[in-house]
């Protein structure tokens, strides 16, 4: 494998290129039609979704080949419980936050993961509308890198935990996600797009808990690999409310269960209280 760095820079580029990309459709400026919307499994589609994948993905292999690494991307991922047999398996989401994209909320972001054996070691997150590009390596640190150039990010874990924030969406909200939400010790909430734009408003400490409830349907390894890095080299949490490690590239996409993001030093006193509160509501 080539030397991490050598492969993060390269990632950087790539992620540079692709937010550019990204606000000519936002911005109306692509010869394509963004708003082309389809919808795959109930979720938008847009031209821009499918544009963004292929240009991620011809860069990634026209860096790195196929023969060393695989690749798993949201708009070409087909067999849904198979992984790849790659030891090293790039994990992209293309546009994080698709609704924000098409309702003009600008919180929407690109995801790039390189996992190995489960777990990842590289990220990126780029968040084209606030022009960020957020990156991390395992045991290298998490950086923010604009035009003016990149500067480490650590979170703060010093809060009470009735003075946390929670980052939520503004849609995706169930009955029992807003039963939790309402019965946690913290009670301030801060609304957010995408995955991606709700983690790193965490590591830039505007936020501090992000939670995650599968029902129908689960967030895939796209929505959570990359920006999982990217919180906890800056020293946050992310895990199962279990406390157990997530895993990606195995036999199933979907990261079912609570998940908990934190920056907080109360993070597995939080699982443990989200777990009793959920008791709660199934014994209603």
């Amino acid at each position: 494998m080539k030397d991490l760095q050598e492969i993060l820079k390269i990632t950087r580029e790539v992620g540079w290129g692709a937010a550019e990309l990204l606000r000519f459709y936002y911005q109306g400026t692509a010869p394509d039609p963004y708003l082309n919307v389809q919808y795959k499994q109930n979720e938008p589609v847009t031209v821009a979704d499918v544009a963004l994948s292929q240009y991620i993905l011809s860069k990634l292999q026209e860096a790195f080949g196929n023969e060393e690494f695989g690749y798993i991307s949201e708009e070409t991922y087909k067999t849904q419980h198979r992984k790849d047999s790659a030891d090293l398996v790039w994990i992209i989401d293309p546009l994080d936050g698709t609704r924000d994209f098409i309702d003009k909320t600008g919180e929407y972001a690109i995801h790039i993961a390189l996992v190995q054996d489960t777990r990842p070691i590289l990220a990126v997150v780029a968040i084209p509308e606030a022009e960020k590009l957020y990156y991390a390596t395992k045991g290298g640190g998490t950086f923010v890198e604009t035009v003016n150039g990149s500067l480490p990010l650590k979170v703060t874990a010093d809060k009470s935990m009735e003075d946390l924030t929670l980052v939520v969406s503004p849609s995706h909200r169930n009955e029992r996600l807003e039963y939790l939400l309402q019965n946690l010790p913290c009670q301030k909430q801060k609304a957010i797009g995408s995955v991606g734009c709700k983690v790193t408003a965490i590591v830039e400490q505007q936020a501090d808990i992000y939670i995650s409830l599968s029902g129908k349907s689960a967030p895939k390894d796209w929505d959570i690999a990359a920006p999982e890095l990217i919180l906890t080299e800056a020293g946050g949490k992310f895990t199962h409310f279990d406390g157990k490690p997530l895993e990606y590239n195995t036999d199933d996409i979907n990261q079912w269960g609570g998940l908990l993001a934190s920056s907080s030093q109360e993070h597995e006193t939080l699982c443990q209280k989200a777990e009793q509160i959920l008791v709660e509501f199934e014994a209603k």
